[in-house]
């Protein structure tokens, strides 16, 4: 079969579809359960407002370091293609060595096991039961995206939608129902208010995660009508969006609960709906939160094989993973092992410790993308399709807070990091061991 007969990837994703891409895939469990080691670590009101916004707008700037970048290079594999392009295609191969293995599938195997567990809280079931639950919800979803990129983004934009819906529901009802609680935004019993440099820093590196999987929408590009402009104005619209649900769900958290339960609770959607409406917290948040995981987990899975499949056509991973399914028109092999493996982490329970070691080093990846900018806009024959408007204020700023995360977590647990970066460095001879292979192959 020529070139130009290959069954190619189809372009359905539009404005709509890649914007809940965006904010679908950021908005999972986290904003609903836990926001209390942002409030435990920045004990005041104006701290807690200022983490999230400031997280926010590092989020918008790495936003648009990609959107600048995506207008450049309209291939499908996001953050592969920007750094094979600005470096080499060893640190392309590493950046998708690091995905498959670690980050991308850990990401999909947590999601799933929150998913399961959640869902044991209103159908009581076995550990094995909901290892059986999460691994069901994975195969599900990737069937999806199996058929059709447009029933995976239709899926996606509908739980997107659902969950922004359900988001300003919490929001309208907190602010309305919540007027009739006697106090609110109390902050005593909290202790002491001050806040240490080295106190926000940490708060912000949570918070960051929190925004986690704002670029992911690239990895889609050759499945997006008209990417160069499609692709950079829903990483702003999206990363917005986020943003102003974050920063209001915690106002109403802390409209409705003194300030040293939000830093103390493991549930707090349940404990602020307790507080509203009385027993029966529990059972809302967790059909919020499934209905949130469900969500987010249609996103990342969506997303993670087209790198596979750009890495199987340049020649860095085997040919077969790169094959467009004649009649779905999706990287079916690659939506296969993806979800094979995520099963196998979800089976034997080694996510966690791989994902909890590794997860910070996708912002060595974020700062190097930022500094590959600079390099292509030294290149005069680079054509861009939209240009950061404070540059380089803007990418400098994100580089800066992307290698001091890196920092603080090797400082903060430097064996554990050590650990980490030694798993993503494992690809470096895996890829020269590649290359004399595929040289060999050549040759012959």
């Amino acid at each position: 079969m020529n070139t130009s007969e290959r069954p190619k990837l189809r372009r359905v994703m539009g404005l709509p579809q890649a914007t809940a891409m965006v904010a679908g895939t950021i908005i999972g469990a986290s904003i609903f359960v836990q926001p209390s080691e942002i409030t435990g670590q920045v004990p005041s009101i104006g701290g807690v407002f200022a983490v999230w916004l400031v997280a926010g707008i590092l989020t918008f700037f790495g936003a648009l370091v990609c959107a600048e970048l995506a207008s450049i290079y309209t291939q499908s594999g996001g953050v592969y293609i920007y750094l094979k392009e600005a470096y080499s295609p060893s640190l392309g191969f590493l950046w998708g060595w690091s995905m498959f293995w670690i980050m991308h599938s850990g990401i999909i195997a947590a999601i799933a096991v929150i998913f399961a567990r959640y869902s044991a809280v209103l159908i009581p079931m076995s550990h094995a039961a909901k290892k059986c639950i999460a691994i069901a919800v994975i195969v599900l979803i990737s069937t999806i995206n199996y058929l059709g990129v447009k029933k995976g983004s239709t899926l996606q934009t509908l739980f997107t939608l659902g969950k922004v819906i359900a988001i300003v529901f919490i929001i309208v009802l907190g602010f309305v129902l919540g007027s009739r609680v006697p106090e609110h935004f109390v902050t005593e019993g909290i202790g002491s208010s001050e806040i240490s440099v080295n106190s926000f820093f940490l708060a912000l590196t949570a918070g960051l995660f929190a925004f986690g999987g704002w670029h992911m929408v690239t990895y889609n590009s050759e499945e997006t009508v008209n990417p160069r402009k499609t692709i950079p104005l829903a990483l702003m619209l999206g990363t917005v969006v986020v943003t102003v649900c974050y920063i209001a769900m915690n106002a109403v958290y802390m409209y409705v609960l003194p300030l040293e339960v939000v830093a103390s609770s493991k549930r707090i959607v349940a404990d602020a709906a307790d507080a509203l409406v009385g027993r029966g917290g529990g059972s809302f948040m967790s059909a919020l939160v499934i209905f949130s995981t469900f969500g987010a987990l249609s996103g990342i899975i969506l997303c993670g094989p087209r790198v596979y499949y750009s890495m199987a056509r340049d020649g860095l991973l085997f040919r077969w993973v790169g094959v467009i399914h004649p009649r779905f028109r999706t990287p079916h092999r690659a939506i296969i092992i993806q979800a094979v493996w995520s099963s196998i982490l979800v089976a034997t329970g080694t996510y966690k410790k791989l994902f909890t070691r590794v997860v910070y080093t996708e912002w060595i990846f974020f700062g190097l993308m930022a500094i590959g900018l600079f390099l292509l806009r030294r290149r005069s024959y680079i054509i861009r399709g939209f240009s950061i408007r404070k540059f380089p204020v803007i990418p400098v700023l994100f580089i800066i807070s992307s290698f001091a995360i890196v920092a603080n977590q090797i400082i903060s647990d430097p064996l554990e990091s050590l650990f980490g970066l030694s798993m993503v460095l494992i690809g470096v001879p895996v890829y020269f061991l590649w290359l004399r292979k595929s040289k060999k192959e050549f040759d012959l």
